[in-house]
C-alpha cells in the first residue's frame, strides 16, 4: 500500500510539473507580446487553410509550437474562421489577440479620396492605379466602364461620386466603381425629388449637368448657390450661359486658359455660341454642388466675374459686370475690355 501511495504521489507531482509547464508554454507563446523590431503587416490570401497560415507565422518566428497554437485555436472556434486580407501587427501584439483579429476580420483599411470637380477619366485611372485594389481588365475604356455598370447607353461623365472610398486589400476595383455610381445616383434623384419648385430644368441628368458647372465655376461653399442662381436666371431669361469651364472640359484637363480663338470655335461644349446646357457633365460634382443646383439662390444677378482671390463679384446687369471684369481682371484699364 505504501508503495502504491508513493506511486501515485509521484504521479500528482509529475501532472503538476507538466501542467505547469504547459502553462508556462502557452502564456510564452500565446499571451505575451510579439515583440518585434517594429510593426508589420502579415496576408491572409484567399483560400488558405489554418496551418499555411500559421505555417507562415512560423517562418517569421512568431510561432515555436503550432501544435500549441492550433489547439488554442480550436478551443476558442476560430481556427476555421480567420478571413482572408490585410492585417496589421503591432510590435507588442500577442499571438492570441492577433487570431482574434483575423477571426473578427479586422482587417487594414485603405483610403481612395476622389476630389470634387474631377473628370470621369481622372477618377477610373486613380481607382485602376491605386496599389490595394485589384484592377480592372486592361485597355480600361470609359464605355466598358458603363457597360459593366449595366448602363452602356450613357456618357461616362459626372456619374461618380466625390468622396473618399475606405476598403480592404484585394477589393475589386470595379466594386468602388459601383459603389461611386450609386453614391452618385441616390445623391441625384434625392437631390431632384427636393428641387426647388419652379426650376426650369427637365431631369435630373440635366441637374447633373449643371451641378458640374457649378462645380467647375467655384470652389468656395457660400458662392456655390449663388452661382447656381445666376446660371438659373439665365436659362429662365433663355440667355446663354457663357460659362469658360464648358469650353475647356474637350481641351483636356491640362488646359486652364482660353484663346479668343477658342471662345469663337462653335461646338457643342462651347456655350458662347449655343444655348442651353452643354450636352453631359463636364466633371463630377460634389454633393453640395449638386444641391446648389437643385436649389439655387434666389438672386437678381446675371453675372459674375472672378476676383482672382477664389471668390467672385456678381453683377445683376451688364454695366455693373462690364465695371467688374475692368476692375477685377483688366487692373481698371476700360481699354482692354472685350479682348483676351
Amino acid at each position: 500500500m505504501r508503495w502504491v501511495s508513493l506511486s501515485v504521489l509521484f504521479l500528482l507531482i509529475a501532472a503538476t510539473l507538466a501542467g505547469a509547464h504547459l502553462a508556462s508554454l502557452y502564456q510564452k507563446e500565446l499571451l505575451q507580446p510579439l515583440a518585434l523590431e517594429e510593426d508589420e503587416v502579415f496576408v491572409i490570401r484567399p483560400g488558405q487553410g489554418f496551418r499555411q497560415i500559421t505555417g507562415d507565422m512560423a517562418e517569421r518566428g512568431w510561432i515555436a509550437h503550432p501544435w500549441l497554437v492550433e489547439a488554442h485555436a480550436r478551443y476558442y472556434g476560430i481556427s476555421g474562421r480567420l478571413q482572408a486580407g490585410e492585417y496589421r501587427v503591432p510590435a507588442d501584439i500577442s499571438l492570441a489577440s492577433l487570431l482574434d483579429n483575423m477571426a473578427r476580420g479586422v482587417v487594414v483599411r485603405h483610403r481612395l479620396t476622389i476630389p470634387e470637380g474631377w473628370t470621369t477619366r481622372q477618377f477610373v485611372d486613380a481607382v485602376q492605379a491605386h496599389a490595394a485594389l485589384r484592377p480592372l481588365p486592361e485597355p480600361v475604356d470609359l464605355e466598358g466602364v458603363m457597360a459593366m455598370l449595366g448602363r452602356p447607353d450613357m456618357h461616362p461623365e459626372g456619374w461618380f461620386l466625390p468622396d473618399t472610398y475606405v476598403f480592404g486589400r484585394d477589393t475589386p476595383a470595379g466594386q468602388i466603381v459601383r459603389i461611386a455610381h450609386e453614391a452618385m445616383d441616390r445623391t441625384l434623384m434625392h437631390a431632384w425629388e427636393d428641387r426647388t419648385e419652379d426650376h426650369p430644368l427637365e431631369s435630373p441628368y440635366e441637374l447633373l449637368i449643371l451641378a458640374s458647372i457649378v462645380e467647375k465655376e467655384t470652389g468656395q461653399a457660400d458662392e456655390r448657390d449663388l452661382v447656381a442662381g445666376v446660371f438659373v436666371n439665365r436659362l429662365r431669361r433663355g440667355m446663354r450661359l457663357q460659362t469658360d469651364p464648358t469650353l475647356l472640359y474637350p481641351l483636356g484637363p491640362g488646359v486652364t486658359r482660353l484663346t479668343r480663338a477658342e471662345l469663337q470655335r462653335d461646338h457643342a461644349y462651347n456655350t458662347y455660341t449655343r444655348d442651353g446646357l452643354p450636352p453631359t457633365p463636364i466633371a463630377l460634382p460634389g454633393q453640395a454642388s449638386i444641391r446648389a443646383a437643385a436649389n439655387p439662390a434666389e438672386t437678381d444677378a446675371l453675372f459674375f466675374v472672378s476676383r482672382k482671390d477664389g471668390t467672385h463679384e456678381f453683377s445683376r446687369t451688364y454695366a455693373e459686370h462690364r465695371a467688374a471684369v475692368i476692375k477685377y481682371q483688366l487692373d481698371g484699364d476700360a481699354s482692354r475690355y472685350g479682348r483676351r
